[in-house]
């Protein structure tokens, strides 16, 4: 957390230059493999189109397990960019880091960064509390997430709804994060200048068990945080 860090100030708000490119270098990664991969749509589907189907289907099978039909069409396209945005984004800063002479890391996993981890968890619960709006009205929307079973339940589920908000962004954080922050420091271990033969070859493999370790985690939180955007959405839609 203490590492160099590049930022500029925008109308009074400051904003960190490697959570920005490392956002939109995710970005353009999932635009160009989705483009690729469904450049050329036929009946007999090439491999790019098996895989991207298959990811397609396993994000529908993830709403259809919490949603009804109707609205898991309806967040089909939201999860399925999500789940994608999130499997590069997590995976990201395991395999390119891009680190420049002033020691500042621009390019890494976004998603280790608090704040954006955090804006992802709003994004996804501000969607989840519209469509309780809509589906059940203002009136039944507040009864539904606060009064339920019963009124004398109210502190509690408030408190569950702002658990909820920090569940969904520290999870997703803390094991990027972690994962990293394991990563560089095995790293350091393998390859600091300052360390003989000995560490590098105990580091060394540790850092490659580690990696594909952190690999699987990444892939296990993308779909934790789709699978709990859904949860949220059921509730609070009164679809539990």
């Amino acid at each position: 957390m203490d590492e160099p860090t590049s930022t500029f100030t925008f109308l009074g708000l400051t904003f960190n230059w490697t959570t920005i490119i490392s956002t939109l270098v995710a970005m353009s990664i999932v635009v160009l493999v989705a483009v690729l991969m469904t450049r050329k749509v036929a009946v007999r589907p090439s491999r790019g189109q098996n895989a991207i189907e298959y990811v397609l289907d396993f994000v529908r099978g993830i709403l259809g397990d919490q949603l009804p039909a109707n609205l898991a069409r309806q967040f089909g396209l939201y999860a399925f960019t999500l789940f994608m945005f999130l499997i590069v984004a997590n995976e990201m800063g395991l395999l390119l880091q891009v680190k420049m002479g002033n020691g500042v890391t621009y390019v890494k996993s976004p998603t280790a960064d608090p704040l954006f981890a955090f804006t992802l968890a709003i994004m996804s619960l501000m969607l989840a509390h519209g469509t309780g709006v809509k589906a059940l009205g203002f009136g039944g929307y507040l009864k539904g997430m606060l009064f339920k079973p019963y009124i004398a339940m109210f502190p509690l589920n408030l408190v569950e709804q702002f658990t909820n908000f920090l569940t969904l962004a520290l999870r997703l954080f803390g094991n990027i994060f972690a994962g990293e922050l394991m990563l560089n420091l095995l790293a350091s271990l393998a390859w600091g200048t300052h360390l003989n033969g000995f560490w590098i070859v105990l580091a060394f493999p540790l850092e490659i068990a580690w990696q594909g370790f952190s690999l699987l985690i990444g892939g296990i939180q993308a779909y934790v945080f789709v699978m709990l955007t859904a949860v949220f959405t059921a509730q609070l839609s009164g679809n539990e």
